[in-house]
């Protein structure tokens, strides 16, 4: 029942999430609260991370068997991994802007609309990968060990992520046209293919074809 519950809070968690950040629904609250759109990216992130916190609570208090666990030298591997994901991440956040990331650049200039201003960019990382740092998300997950819990939450992640990242894509479609097109078409969305990715050089003409 506990894992039910788990995965039950996974799935309300996704569709508040995606419907949250979908264009139609911000469109929406920008249209009848429009003093409340500088605050949203902010807000939106705020709630991603607190409506955590029950499915954590949830996920702690279940007791259960391991199902694995990493020992040897699959646990140095394991943990390796984890840690170049850790470091990937601190060192990919340069590549993004991350005032418009976290919300507070809106909040800042006070924007009204609800048009999306972060422009294309492919960063080292995005070369190799669409969505790097969802893809640095499911290393963190996967190389931990692993009960009945942990494992619901890590298919219900890998699930989100595969279904949230189709759905954003719609999203940067609409905003980069051909140009994003172009390159979903080059690059692999969340496991990197050594036969596909971009050079540096690609990476710019793509770049120079996309609307500003």
């Amino acid at each position: 029942m506990n894992l039910l519950w788990i995965a039950l809070g996974w799935l309300l968690y996704g569709a508040i999430h995606s419907l949250l950040a979908s264009f139609a629904f911000k469109d929406w609250v920008a249209r009848r609260w429009p003093s409340a759109m500088p605050a949203y990216r902010l807000g939106f992130n705020i709630f991603a991370v607190v409506a955590l916190l029950p499915i954590a609570w949830l996920v702690h208090g279940a007791e259960s068997e391991w199902l694995w666990r990493w020992t040897g030298a699959w646990a140095w591997l394991a943990n390796g991994l984890a840690l170049a994901a850790l470091a990937s991440f601190w060192f990919s956040s340069n590549t993004y802007d991350m005032g418009e990331f976290l919300g507070l650049k809106p909040l800042r200039e006070k924007r009204t609309d609800a048009a999306e201003h972060d422009g294309f960019r492919i960063s080292p990382l995005h070369r190799h990968v669409r969505h790097p740092w969802y893809s640095l998300t499911l290393v963190l997950i996967w190389t931990r060990d692993m009960n009945g819990p942990l494992l619901v939450s890590a298919i219900a992640i890998t699930l989100y992520f595969i279904i949230g990242s189709r759905l954003e894509e719609n999203k940067l479609i609409a905003m980069h046209g051909n140009a994003y097109r172009r390159y979903r078409k080059r690059v692999p969305g969340l496991v990197p293919l050594p036969w596909k990715r971009l050079s540096e050089k690609q990476a710019s003409e793509l770049l120079r074809d996309a609307p500003r």
